[in-house]
């Protein structure tokens, strides 16, 4: 028996609405290294802001020690954005043989106008006064090809010193930064939030330069994803980054700072006073890293901090790095808050 053409038709659009509720939501793994200061360790902590969350897309957030993990898991399609660094990212570009890696949101940024940049501390008693003091001396980096190590190598560049010839570079976490210096094991150190707030660091040490005085303004962390991934999976992804700005505009309202901290202090496992105070706040030298409210990120200092990344000989040749970029995403994920 022949149906009639319009059953026929209700049958089709019967059946795809049935596949579509009962497709799986997609899976999104999201790296994520420090826990506050990386969004992905506190998107889904204030319930109501991750809204398509078990719907159109699934969030696992993953933590990693550091950004060369991430290149390895992105590479096997063991994760789906990575939070690298601007040092990470040119890596994971020519050294990975990744070009297909596309920037899409901002994390944070070092060095703007009325909010934080990283501090380089040396002990209040040191007779180092200037950089060019510096000779002959021990430096506590992170790791080597950081974004942190970068900016050391840059200042000591712009005063005359060979990074590699007049000091002495030595690795260590952040955590342990301050046991390095206040035990004169490292002359001067790398200092980032929260530790660069820790009292007794403060008690002890002085900042002897900022990053911004180093390098300017710096696009510090960007998520990355696959252009493969991007282009099969748009409508979930523009689902999860309007969740994501929806998230980065709760956590940087001032009004919400109270609750922000409690947060904080839950996901840190840290005393919530570390936080009060300063963590999402625009307070200059004593709040938080710039975060762009629509998650957008500073193209053209990621640029810039790209081209010296090659001029101090960590990567061989500039990455342009729009051709890396598909912003759409978050635009488009942004405009549906307004």
């Amino acid at each position: 028996m022949r149906l009639p053409q319009f059953a026929v038709a209700g049958l089709i659009a019967l059946f795809a609405a049935g596949a579509t509720q009962g497709a799986e939501p997609l899976k999104i793994r999201v790296a994520w290294v420090v826990p506050v200061s990386n969004w992905a360790s506190i998107m889904l902590e204030k319930p109501g802001l991750a809204r398509h969350q078990g719907k159109s897309y699934v969030m696992e957030p993953i933590r990693f020690q550091g950004t060369p993990p991430m290149i390895t898991a992105l590479a096997n399609n063991e994760l789906e954005i990575a939070d690298l660094a601007f040092s990470s990212l040119a890596v994971a570009i020519q050294n990975a043989g990744m070009d297909d890696l596309r920037i899409i949101a901002d994390e944070f940024q070092d060095g703007v106008e009325g909010s934080y940049s990283d501090e380089f501390f040396v002990l209040k008693d040191s007779p180092i006064r200037s950089v060019k003091d510096l000779k002959g001396k021990v430096i506590a980096s992170n790791a080597v090809g950081s974004g942190v190590d970068i900016a050391i190598r840059a200042m000591l560049h712009k005063n005359g010193l060979d990074d590699k010839k007049d000091v002495t570079f030595v690795e260590a976490a952040f955590p342990n930064m301050k046991a390095m210096l206040i035990e004169k094991k490292a002359d001067l150190i790398a200092g980032a939030p929260p530790f660069s707030f820790d009292p007794q660091l403060r008690a002890a040490a002085r900042p002897l330069f900022l990053q911004k005085d180093a390098i300017g303004p710096s696009q510090m962390i960007i998520w990355v994803a696959r252009s493969g991934f991007l282009q099969k999976n748009r409508a979930a992804m523009v689902d999860f980054m309007e969740d994501a700005v929806r998230a980065a505009r709760f956590y940087l309202d001032p009004k919400n700072h109270e609750e922000v901290v409690q947060i904080a202090s839950k996901v840190s496992r840290q005393p919530a006073a570390l936080f009060k105070g300063w963590v999402f706040l625009k307070k200059g030298q004593s709040g938080d890293f710039y975060r762009d409210v629509n998650m957008v990120p500073n193209l053209d200092a990621l640029q810039s901090n790209i081209k010296l990344q090659q001029q101090l000989g960590f990567i061989k040749t500039n990455i342009d790095v729009r051709k890396h970029s598909d912003l759409s995403i978050v635009q488009e994920a942004a405009k549906r808050l307004k």
